[in-house]
Formats: C-alpha cells, sequence, structure tokens
C-alpha cells in the first residue's frame, strides 16, 4: 500500500467532515490520519476556506462582468448573461 493508501476514502468524506455530519468512529480516524498527513491537511484547510469565503461572498448574485467572462473562458462554457446581453 502506498504511502497515501487512504486519503482517497478520507477525501470524499471530508464534506460531512466539515458539516459535523460524520460518524464519530470514522470522525476520530479521519482527525488521526489528519494528524500524519500534510497533503490531506491542505485539502481540508482549502475546502473549509472555500466553504467560509463563500458564506461571506456567496450571497451576491454576479460578479463584476471582467471576472465572469474570464471565468467562462476558463471553464470553456458559454455565459448565459453574456449571451443576453447579445439580444
Amino acid at each position: 500500500m502506498s504511502e497515501y493508501g487512504h486519503c482517497k476514502d478520507y477525501l470524499a468524506r471530508f464534506s460531512a467532515y466539515i458539516d459535523g455530519e460524520l460518524q464519530p468512529e470514522l470522525c476520530a480516524l479521519l482527525e488521526a490520519h489528519l494528524q500524519e498527513c500534510e497533503n490531506c491537511r491542505v485539502v481540508l484547510n482549502t475546502l473549509q476556506k472555500t466553504i467560509d469565503l463563500y458564506h461571506v461572498y456567496g450571497s451576491e448574485d454576479t460578479l463584476p462582468e471582467q471576472i465572469r467572462s474570464r471565468l467562462f473562458a476558463r471553464l470553456k462554457l458559454d455565459d448565459p448573461a453574456g449571451d443576453a446581453k447579445d439580444d
């Protein structure tokens, strides 16, 4: 088994862990793993910060147009709001 053998299993449970919905025994196993695995700590911390930022800024309905255009272009998606402007 590789050094990161169980990381994938833990990653799938991060959301439930952050939401406080993970069973206590799994929570203890995850916390023990986090003590040993810096990569998982980084991923968990990044996920938590992303959620925190969404809670702070997620209530805003619109992105600045320049950022929205760059995001949609980067994701190679059609921008429905941009299409509406052409009508």
